[in-house]
């Protein structure tokens, strides 16, 4: 039997071979090929059906059965497509033709932020192209920092850390960093995150589309503990493949005393809001198929919802 490591090598090959092929082919065949894997993923090995189905019953109750398989194929096609674009991306995009590839939304609040001599939160979601996003700013010579967890296969990771740091982004392991974010936001860094990621039982618990979900509290602390904007963005793919939407949904700044900023819950609460609102525009450019309402709150967190209502 092989060691781990041979096997890590042999797949970290394979996926190099697929994706000189996928380089290699103009980007509409991709969206063709994309198109043809989504039908072998949810219609005939049907993986993650039943999650999915289960995510989108509570996302969009009035949905009808024929309507919800339609956006489960919708989603495979994007996520197929969302690597396709990937591996496009770095032979494609550079800094004298972004204009050809990104639309600007509401980017003034996004780019005032990152420019702001304070440190700033991006937060974003598994919606849209969110690894494109990171790439993007660095083009525009913004770089951030995206707390990741590394691959298991080690190759397949610094292959994709190399992507996300070919204009400037850096990536922080999700484990054992704090002491590098506090560092990087006491020097007024741009911190990118996710934010609809399970925390747990003991994360802060809001609604996201229509279900309880943990989320993880640190986004909220950073921002508030550093006096910094938290800004929620968005990467949402237009009407052809490697043409985007990218800029800001929504802003809050911890000086300007609004309500959302009021302790680490109002503002988890808000971010969360926001990106809901982002996703219902394009739904089917969600991750439907992620166990995002996974866990279920602790007793305390139990009581003091009740107590709230």
């Amino acid at each position: 039997m092989l060691p781990k490591r041979a096997i890590d090598f042999l797949v970290y090959l394979l996926v190099r071979v697929f994706l000189c092929v996928i380089q290699a082919m103009r980007i509409e065949s991709c969206d063709r090929l994309a198109a043809h894997l989504a039908t072998l993923m949810a219609s005939i090995l049907k993986v993650r059906r039943q999650v999915i189905d289960e995510n989108l019953q509570h996302a969009f109750p009035d949905m009808k059965a024929a309507e919800r398989r339609r956006l489960a194929w919708r989603m495979w096609h994007h996520l197929f497509l969302m690597a396709f674009e990937i591996a496009h991306a770095p032979r494609k995009i550079h800094e004298t033709n972004w204009r050809d590839y990104f639309t600007l939304r509401n980017a003034r609040p996004l780019v005032a932020a990152l420019l702001d001599q304070r440190p700033s939160v991006l937060v974003s979601a598994h919606y849209g192209n969110f690894e494109i996003a990171g790439y993007m700013l660095g083009i525009f010579g913004m770089p951030t920092f995206t707390v990741a967890r590394p691959l298991d296969n080690p190759y397949l990771d610094r292959f994709l850390n190399d992507f996300r740091s070919a204009t400037g982004q850096q990536i922080l392991p999700k484990r054992g960093t704090s002491g590098d974010i506090a560092k990087l936001l006491e020097c007024n860094g741009a911190l990118l995150l996710l934010g609809d990621q399970a925390s747990g039982r003991k994360g802060c618990w809001v609604d996201f589309f229509n279900r309880t979900a943990s989320v993880h509290k640190a986004i909220a602390v950073f921002s508030l503990g550093n006096d910094a904007p938290l800004v929620v963005t968005l990467a949402c793919r237009l009407d052809r493949p490697l043409h985007f939407e990218i800029g800001a949904e929504a802003v809050a700044d911890p000086r300007d005393g609004r309500p959302e900023t009021d302790n680490v819950r109002e503002l988890t609460e808000w971010f969360t809001r926001q990106l809901e609102t982002t996703i219902r525009r394009a739904p089917h450019q969600y991750w439907w198929l992620h166990r995002r309402w996974k866990g279920k709150p602790g007793k305390k967190v139990r009581q003091q919802k009740r107590k709230a209502a």
